[in-house]
């Protein structure tokens, strides 16, 4: 997948990826009329990244984009206050639902608009999201705090280069922002938990997915999709019906792994093309 880095708390430690994936539309982004002149509409969409846990919680303060008015092909930051690349961009805040989110309910398929607005016209170069301080998981029916390191900080930085948006009407483009919780969680001993949140940016334009059920239930399996290097995972829903995002077009093998006494299964040959859904059908596991 083509990746993007994203800068997290005032650190900027380049440890994360973002990655252009799929997304799909929903029926409130496209209600608005145009914006005013000199204006662009953006609005930002949340879904997740699967976790083994019952639910996790993340308190989203405030979100707000940098937008680069110069129409530079290239542009460099090294941080908040990089005077070199300050004087043609504008920081501009959005309307955001402020609370707390429970991620896991936003997996397979699943999202909610978090953030938009009307901000100047340009490429934004970058979003930042301030979490606030009611951070939590709940793991067998317990409730931990999840904990943010200080050298990771309150705030998210997502570095772009400008053309991630998908344009869906003239003047108003949306991204989709995959909170990854498995890769944003870390575990220490006696349950102690923090957050080292791992994003990943998509559009439906350049990628596809894949769908499926897989049965029973008490299998408790584990989806991933894979092709070369390239992998991603999912949980299916008490249904059993999961679904990937963000793959790039190829040839691709669904691997169920399986628990409770349940065999493997491995899908081959599923085919991935741009825009499109593969669909490879009901999986009923075997003893």
């Amino acid at each position: 997948m083509k990746k993007m880095q994203l800068f997290v708390g005032m650190a900027f430690t380049a440890m994360l990826s973002l990655f252009i994936v799929s997304c799909q539309k929903s029926a409130d982004s496209s209600d608005q009329g145009a914006p005013p002149p000199g204006q662009q509409n953006v609005s930002l969409y949340m879904t997740d990244g699967p976790g083994f846990f019952d639910h996790v919680y993340i308190d989203i303060k405030s979100v707000s984009v940098l937008v680069d008015t110069s129409n530079k092909k290239q542009w460099d930051w090294d941080g908040p206050h990089d005077k070199d690349s300050a004087s043609a961009t504008i920081w501009a805040n959005l309307q955001v639902k402020a609370g707390v989110y429970d991620l896991l309910a936003l997996r397979n398929g699943t999202d909610t608009l978090l953030a938009g607005g009307n901000v100047p016209k340009g490429k934004v170069r970058l979003i930042k999201i301030e979490l606030g301080t009611q951070n939590s998981l709940v793991k067998d029916s317990v409730t931990y705090p999840l904990n943010i390191p200080a050298w990771v900080g309150s705030t998210i930085y997502i570095r772009l280069r400008g053309d991630e948006w998908e344009e869906f009407a003239s003047g108003r483009s949306r991204l989709w922002l995959d909170f990854d919780v498995q890769r944003s969680i870390i575990q220490v001993r006696n349950n102690l938990f923090y957050l080292n949140p791992f994003l990943r940016c998509f559009i439906v334009k350049a990628t596809g997915s894949v769908q499926g059920k897989v049965l029973p239930k008490d299998a408790y399996p584990v989806i991933s999709v894979y092709s070369g290097t390239d992998t991603s995972y999912a949980l299916p829903n008490p249904s059993g019906e999961f679904k990937v995002r963000g793959l790039k077009s190829g040839t691709y093998s669904v691997f169920i792994n399986a628990s409770n006494g349940y065999k493997d299964t491995t899908i081959s040959n599923v085919n991935v093309g741009i825009g499109g859904e593969a669909k490879i059908g009901t999986i009923t596991l075997r003893k």
